[in-house]
């Protein structure tokens, strides 16, 4: 037996600005996302694809399945952590390329970069916004559950889980609208970093101390030999030397 025709909704019109996005502000250090939001859509598309194709078959058990919570998920999840890796190495490239222009010390700049533990916190700062995706995907899957074995009889069920996919869809959209915004202030955060290091200088002290030492032993020593200063003792043979040379 094959499902209605509408057993799995139409998605596009869920993901709204996800589908069609306005033209972006970029963010500080220009880490792309365009692509990363593609493959979500496509990764959406292909979910509903599949889940027709169980439901064609007759197969509402299986169509349940192919967009349910995990599926769901797994990529969001995915487009978070290719995001946060992308920044991470975008401020590390530009630290290195800033640190290679002021001559930044190697071994502080090794501190600065960012490692694992960083890339997985910008994640967690970039997710932050989907918590209520994952509640939208938990009501999915309650949906699902409650449909049971009955969903192929059960229209009310059967409108139940439709509804719940489709609030999981624009969930979706605003959990990706709130990851740009996340990602702008990430980038920000890190160009600020870049900035630091660019701008650095090496301290000029030491140098200023070496030359006022040198200067000040110079004219203590043509004082001594100019006899307006007693000579000390560690100086009597090189006074001697030169006074006898004069």
């Amino acid at each position: 037996m094959t499902a209605p025709p509408d057993a799995i909704p139409e998605l596009g019109p869920s993901l709204g600005r996800l589908v069609d996005p306005p033209a972006g502000v970029p963010g500080a250090l220009r880490v792309p996302l365009d692509d990363i939001r593609i493959d979500l859509v496509t990764g959406v598309f292909d979910l509903a694809g599949a889940g027709r194709s169980f439901a064609m078959a007759g197969d509402l058990d299986g169509a349940m399945a192919s967009l349910g919570r995990v599926a769901w998920l797994g990529l969001w999840e995915k487009a978070v952590a290719t995001a946060a890796t992308r920044i991470a190495a975008e401020a590390n490239a530009g630290l290195r390329t800033a640190g290679e222009e002021s001559r930044y010390p190697t071994r502080r700049l090794a501190r600065r970069l960012l490692n694992d533990d960083d890339a997985r916190a910008i994640a967690a700062r970039l997710g932050s916004g989907g918590a209520p995706f994952v509640a939208a995907l938990d009501a999915l899957e309650q949906a699902g559950n409650a449909a049971g074995g009955s969903r192929a009889r059960d229209a009310a069920g059967g409108a139940t889980w439709r509804a719940a996919v489709t609030a999981a869809g624009r969930r979706l959209e605003a959990a990706w609208l709130a990851l740009e915004d996340a990602s702008r202030a990430e980038q920000a955060r890190w160009a600020a970093e870049v900035s630091e290091v660019r701008a650095w200088h090496r301290p000029t002290w030491p140098v200023w101390l070496v030359t006022a030492a040198v200067v000040g032993g110079a004219a203590y020593l043509g004082l001594v030999l100019g006899g307006y200063l007693p000579v000390p003792p560690a100086l009597e043979g090189l006074a001697t030397l030169v006074w006898t040379r004069l």
